[in-house]
C-alpha cells in the first residue's frame, strides 16, 4: 500500500487522504502530529516545514551532491581499469537495474513522509529505527576526512597565486636530492627508479608532511597550515547551512554550477595538447574480454551505488523539504543521468591531460595513470597544470572546481544530519537550529584534526577504506529490506570478502589497523541491532505480540 501511494503521489489525491493514510502507516509516538506539511508540536506551536524556494534550488543541491571529487578522479580511474569503453555496459546495466531505483526510492520515501533518516522509520517499520542513526554516524565519518582534502586544495589554491606554481620547480626547502622535472623540454635530466617529481614532493613533503610520520602509530604534531585551511573550509560550511535548505539552496548556484564550467575549460584545454588523443584511446578502447570478470561487474555496482549517494540520509533529507505533489520520478531520472554524463565527461578532461603527459615523458599511459584517489589529481594533474601555458590560471580555477565539488557534498551530508535530528528531537532543536549546525561542526572539525597530522594522509586513507563503504551498502541492504520486505540471495555478494591491502606511498599498513578499520565500520551499522533490542525490550506486550511492530 505505501509503495503504491508513493508511485502515485503526484496524481492529487485530497489532503484527508494522505493524513488517513499516513495515520494507517503508522502515527507519530514522539507528541507531534504532521498535518498538510506542517510540524504540529506537542506544546500547540504550529511550524509549517521549511521548503525549497525554487525547484531548481532542490535540483541543484541533488545534483550537488551526487557529482562529487569521485567522478572527477574515481569513475575515469575505474573505466579504464576495468576495460575502458566496454566498462559502460555494465555501469549502465547498474545505473538502470539498482543506483536508480534506490535512488527514486529515497527521493520518493522522502517526500513522502516529509522526515528524516531517523524519525522516517516510524513511518515504515520503527524495528529499523537504528539505520537512521547508523545513517547519521556514517555521515559524521566522512566529514571528518571528506573535508580535510577541500583543505588540500585550498593550500594548492593559496600556492597558486604565484608567477612560478611551487611544484613546477626542484629549488624549494622541501625538495630532496632525488627531484627530477621529468618533460621533454629537459634534455639534460636523466630519470631513475628513486627520481621523484616536484609535484610529488610538493604534495607528500609540504602540504602532507608524511615524511615526519613513521605511520599510523605515530601521527605526529598538527599542521597549522591545514588547520587554518580546513577551519576556513568549516566556516564556509556553517554559514552555507546554518539557516536550511533556505540558504543553501542559493550556494549550490554557484557551487554545482561553477564546476561545470571548468571541467568544459579544461576539457577544451586538454583537448588541444599534443598526445591529447592517446589517452582518450587508452580511456575508451573497448576490451570486451574484460566483462568476462566479476570485478568488472562488481566494480560498476560499486561505481554507481557510491556516485549517486543512496544510503547517506541526503536524499530523503532534500526531498522532505519538497511539495507533496512534487513529480520526484522526474527529478530521479533528471540528476541521476547529470550526475553519470558527468563522470563520463570528467573522463575526458583527465585523460586528455593524462595522454599530454605521456607524451611530454615519453611514456605510455598506463605508466602516467597508475596512480587513483588524490594522487591523480594533486600530484599527476596539478604537475600537468604546471607546464602548461598560462599554468597560474588553470591551477586557480582547477583547485577552485575541487573545493566547490567538495562544498556541495559537504552540505548535503551534513543536512542529512541535520535534518534527522531536527525531525527526532523537534521540542529540543528547532528553535535551536543555528546552534545546533554550530555544535555539529564543531565536532566534525575536532573529528578531523587526526588528519592534519604529519601522518594524517594516513587517517584519511583508512576512513575511506572502512568507514564507508561495508558499512553504507549495509545500510541500503537493511533499508530496502525493511522498504520492500524481500530479500535476493545474492545481495551480499558485493561485501569484501578479505582484508583490502591497503598501502600509501611507501607505507603498508600493518595488521592491527585492519582490526581498527573493521571496528570503525562496525561502529555505525551496530546501531541497527542495538536498536531493534532496545524496541523490543521496551515495546508494551509480550515478545510474540511485539514480533508484528
Amino acid at each position: 500500500m505505501m509503495m503504491t501511494s508513493m508511485l502515485t503521489m503526484d496524481k492529487g489525491e485530497n489532503e484527508g487522504e494522505r493524513d488517513k493514510e499516513r495515520e494507517d502507516m503508522g502515527g507519530e509516538d514522539d507528541g507531534t502530529q504532521r498535518e498538510n506539511g506542517r510540524l504540529m508540536l506537542a506544546d500547540g506551536l504550529d511550524r509549517p516545514r521549511e521548503t525549497w524556494s525554487k525547484k531548481m534550488d532542490f535540483l541543484l543541491s541533488v545534483i550537488g551532491y551526487a557529482v562529487d571529487l569521485g567522478n572527477v578522479w574515481r569513475f575515469p580511474y575505474i573505466c579504464y581499469q576495468n576495460g575502458g569503453g566496454a566498462f559502460l555496459l555494465p555501469y549502465l546495466l547498474m545505473a538502470v537495474f539498482g543506483g536508480v531505483p534506490l535512488f527514486y526510492m529515497e527521493l520518493a520515501l522522502g517526500q513522502f513522509h516529509r522526515s528524516g533518516c531517523i524519525s522516517i522509520w516510524k513511518h515504515i517499520c520503527p524495528i529499523f529505527k537504528g539505520i537512521g542513526f547508523a545513517i547519521c554516524i556514517i555521515a559524521l565519518y566522512v566529514a571528518f576526512y571528506y573535508n580535510t582534502i577541500m583543505a588540500w586544495a585550498l593550500y594548492y589554491l593559496l600556492s597558486s597565486f604565484r608567477p612560478t606554481l611551487p611544484w613546477s620547480t626542484c629549488t624549494n626547502p622541501w625538495n630532496t636530492a632525488n627531484c627530477n622535472r621529468y618533460m621533454s623540454s629537459d634534455h639534460n635530466v636523466s630519470w631513475s627508479n628513486t627520481s621523484t617529481s616536484p609535484a610529488e614532493e610538493f604534495y607528500t613533503r609540504q602540504v602532507l608532511q608524511v615524511h615526519l610520520s613513521p605511520g599510523l602509530h605515530e601521527l605526529g604534531s598538527i599542521s597549522w597550515q591545514l588547520a587554518l585551511c580546513l577551519l576556513f573550509i568549516f566556516t564556509i560550511v556553517y554559514f552555507s547551512i546554518w539557516k536550511g535548505v533556505k540558504t543553501s539552496g542559493k550556494v549550490v548556484w554557484v557551487t554545482a554550477t561553477f564546476p561545470y564550467l571548468v571541467l568544459l575549460i579544461l576539457l577544451i584545454r586538454g583537448a588541444t595538447l599534443p598526445g591529447a588523443w592517446r589517452g582518450v584511446v587508452f580511456y575508451l578502447k573497448p576490451d570486451w574480454e574484460k566483462l568476462l570478470s566479476t570485478t568488472v561487474w562488481i566494480d560498476a555496482a560499486a561505481q554507481i551505488f557510491f556516485s549517486l549517494g543512496p544510503g547517506f540520509g541526503v536524499l530523503l533529507a532534500f526531498a522532505s523539504y519538497n511539495p507533496f505533489h512534487n513529480n520526484c520520478y522526474k527529478d530521479a531520472l533528471v540528476t541521476s543521468s547529470v550526475n553519470c554524463l558527468t563522470s563520463f565527461l570528467s573522463g575526458f578532461v583527465i585523460f586528455t591531460v593524462l595522454g599530454y603527459m605521456a607524451e611530454m615523458r615519453q611514456q605510455n599511459v598506463d605508466a602516467v595513470a597508475k596512480d587513483a584517489g588524490p594522487s591523480l589529481l594533486f600530484i599527476i594533474y596539478a604537475e600537468a597544470i604546471a607546464n602548461m601555458p598560462a599554468a597560474t590560471f588553470f591551477a586557480i580555477i582547477f583547485f577552485l572546481m575541487i573545493i566547490m565539488l567538495g562544498l556541495d557534498s559537504t552540505f548535503a551530508g551534513l543536512e542529512g544530519v541535520i535534518t534527522a535530528m531536527l525531525d527526532e528531537f523537534p521540542h529540543l532543536l528547532v528553535k535551536r537550529r543555528e546552534w545546533f549546525v554550530f555544535g555539529l561542526v564543531c565536532v566534525c572539525y575536532l573529528g578531523a584534526l587526526s588528519t592534519l597530522t604529519y601522518g594524517g594522509a594516513y587517517v584519511v586513507k583508512l576512513f575511506e577504506e572502512y568507514a564507508t563503504g561495508p558499512a553504507v551498502i549495509t545500510v541500503v541492504l537493511l533499508e530496502v529490506i525493511a522498504v520492500s520486505w524481500f530479500y535476493g540471495d545474492d545481495k551480499n555478494t558485493v561485501f569484501l570478502a578479505f582484508p583490502p591491502e591497503v598501502r600509501l606511498f611507501e607505507y603498508q599498513y600493518p595488521p592491527w589497523t585492519t582490526v581498527l578499520g573493521y571496528c570503525i565500520g562496525v561502529s555505525s551499522f551496530i546501531c541497527v541491532p542495538a536498536y531493534m533490542v532496545y524496541y523490543l525490550l521496551n515495546a508494551k506486550g509480550t515478545f510474540k505480540q511485539v514480533q508484528n511492530f
